[in-house]
């Protein structure tokens, strides 16, 4: 029989973190939704720069898969709860891609790669889960609120978004490099 200890410190760091990125990413699309206001374009910089992902990711690579996918999972949800945004319709397939984000960057934690490699990954892993989620929604439950086209335009339209995350996440990831020994 073994026993399980548990790290006080890595907990301890964990739950920090998951909290930050939840907060993170809802404070941040709330400030492009506000300069959205202010420059007339409404609340399409959100979708366009994905603000919320960029928590998400970092808490997987910092903190692994579990606070990935919670991160991923409960962001969306709170933000809705508190905002009213993403839109019902949109909230269950950006909580499944949130959360894929998360568990896949999580995952990649220990992996010997570039960080740059691992988001790729973790942002094409993420897009094939919401896919999926859309597939299920329309053809196994007949959905009309959204649309098999929607997969393609929101990865158009979210190309500023992903060039942003390939420039932002490896730096954060490289500057909170020696935070990881919190999480072990």
């Amino acid at each position: 029989m073994s026993t399980i200890t548990l790290n006080k410190t890595a907990f301890k760091a964990k739950t920090i973190t998951t909290i930050l990125a939840i907060a993170t990413a809802i404070v941040l699309p709330q400030l492009f939704h506000v300069m959205g206001i202010i420059s007339g374009t409404g609340a399409m910089l959100g979708s366009v720069f994905l603000p919320m992902h960029i928590p998400v990711f970092v808490a997987g690579l910092m903190a692994g898969p579990v606070v990935g996918i919670i991160a991923g999972a409960v962001s969306p949800l709170v933000s809705f709860a508190i905002s009213g945004m993403p839109a019902a319709a949109l909230l269950p397939f950006m909580m499944f891609e949130l959360a894929g984000y998360g568990l896949v960057s999580g995952l990649l934690v220990h992996v010997k790669m570039p960080v740059f490699a691992k988001l790729v990954i973790a942002q094409v892993a993420g897009r094939v889960v919401r896919g999926i989620a859309i597939a299920i929604a329309v053809f196994g439950f007949g959905n009309q609120a959204v649309q098999l086209a929607s997969i393609w335009t929101s990865v158009a339209q979210g190309l500023p978004g992903i060039l942003l995350q390939w420039a932002i996440i490896p730096l954060l990831s490289y500057r909170m490099e020696g935070l990881k020994k919190y999480y072990e």
